[in-house]
């Protein structure tokens, strides 16, 4: 495989950093754009490869590619609308390492010819599908990696309801990257968690004030849940102090047992927590407990989205202590969520200790049982950041 597919099937949530002057839905971005800058200043920021507008469209071309050559090693995405092989051969000169090749643009028969190219002279093609029909010809094509993408380009409309669902169907011996709306932590670790290797964002970081920085907080770990909400003053507290994840927890027995899950904006994922058995909800994801006779839940729990699990919680007993917690944390195999007596205070040392994927606090934010202390709630996002 190329360099691409190699740099995004690393462990974790790629990211794939997209310089791009203007968008034709947006408009202008960042009409002063300087690819070899920006290339450079991404590649210290953590980006697995950066992508290059060549169209005119979006104010690109050829040469923005050969300036981006020129100040990284990491490997070039080439993006336009490539339909003959001397297209790819002119952005193979120019530094790529990849192309774009875009399904609602390309039969089947162009397209493949385009992809055999590729191979000859040293390019993978990401192909990129935006409906389901367009995934199952991609799959069909044998393209790996497979680009989703949440925008319709015949209307710009964007769906990040209907990526994720291509997302989660794509095959998991594909690369797969989601594009596009992806301007938060969360929704970021929303396409990760549906099975997405890599996230492309372009629009959100020409948009930053320091797009670097921007995605630094992007590809960060690890995120930060606040659970035990039980008001929409506090839902709205939680999500202005910087929080990926609100937590709501549908048992009854417990003191900060909420009526439902509570509407959320899209920047953040949204959990219902359950002891014993789940119940149908809306939430994005779900923190399901086992029961214990004589408490309320038991003492770990497991994150499922649509039903599988996707992550590990590691928490204390229910009003209780366990000098192994962090020990049975740094065994976890996979994502580790770390929950049970955090807060603003103790944080950092946990997250040093354990290295988890989030990090969840409930009572320890409150000022009365199902309350929280907007303050306490701050702070607390804010060490874990």
């Amino acid at each position: 495989m190329g360099r691409l597919r190699d740099a995004l099937a690393q462990p974790g949530l790629a990211g794939i950093a997209e310089v791009k002057r203007r968008s034709p839905s947006a408009g202008d971005l960042r009409p002063d754009a300087d690819p070899a800058a920006l290339a450079a200043a991404f590649e210290a920021a953590g980006a697995a490869a950066v992508s290059i507008l060549v169209d005119k469209r979006f104010s690109g071309s050829p040469a923005d590619l050969s300036a981006a050559r020129a100040s990284t090693g990491l490997p070039l995405l080439a993006k336009g609308f490539f339909a003959t092989e001397e297209h790819l051969d002119e952005v193979r000169s120019a530094g790529a390492d990849a192309a774009l090749l875009i399904l609602g643009d390309l039969d089947d028969l162009a397209t493949a010819r385009l992809m055999a190219h590729a191979e000859r002279i040293g390019l993978d093609a990401l192909v990129e599908a935006h409906d389901a029909e367009e995934l199952d010809r991609a799959v069909e094509l044998g393209a790996d990696p497979i680009g989703i993408n949440a925008r319709d380009l015949s209307t710009f409309a964007i769906d990040r309801t209907a990526q994720l669902r291509l997302v989660e169907q794509a095959p998991r011996d594909r690369v797969v990257v989601a594009e596009s709306a992806v301007h938060t932590r969360a929704q970021g670790a929303a396409a990760e968690l549906a099975g997405a290797d890599a996230v492309l964002v372009g629009t959100a970081l020409m948009r930053a004030p320091d797009p670097p920085d921007k995605l630094r907080e992007l590809l960060s770990r690890p995120l930060v849940k606040v659970c035990g909400l039980t008001r929409e003053e506090d839902v709205a507290a939680a999500v202005e102090a910087g929080a990926d994840l609100c937590g709501f927890v549908l048992e009854p027995a417990s003191p900060r047992a909420a009526e439902r899950v509570l509407p959320v904006p899209d920047t953040v994922m949204s959990v219902a927590v359950f002891v014993g058995d789940p119940e149908e909800t809306a939430a994005d994801l779900v923190q399901l407990y086992e029961r214990e006779q004589g408490l309320v839940r038991g003492c770990d729990a497991v994150i499922l989205r649509d039903g599988e699990q996707v992550a590990t919680v590691v928490d204390l007993p229910w009003e209780g202590d366990d000098p192994t917690q962090l020990d049975r944390a740094r065994a976890v195999d996979g994502r580790l969520v770390l929950a049970g007596g955090l807060d603003g205070e103790n944080v950092r040392t946990a997250i040093s200790a354990t290295r988890p994927w989030a990090v969840d606090a409930s009572s320890s934010l409150e000022s009365s049982p199902g309350v929280k202390d907007h303050d306490k709630v701050r702070a607390f996002v804010a060490a874990a950041r």
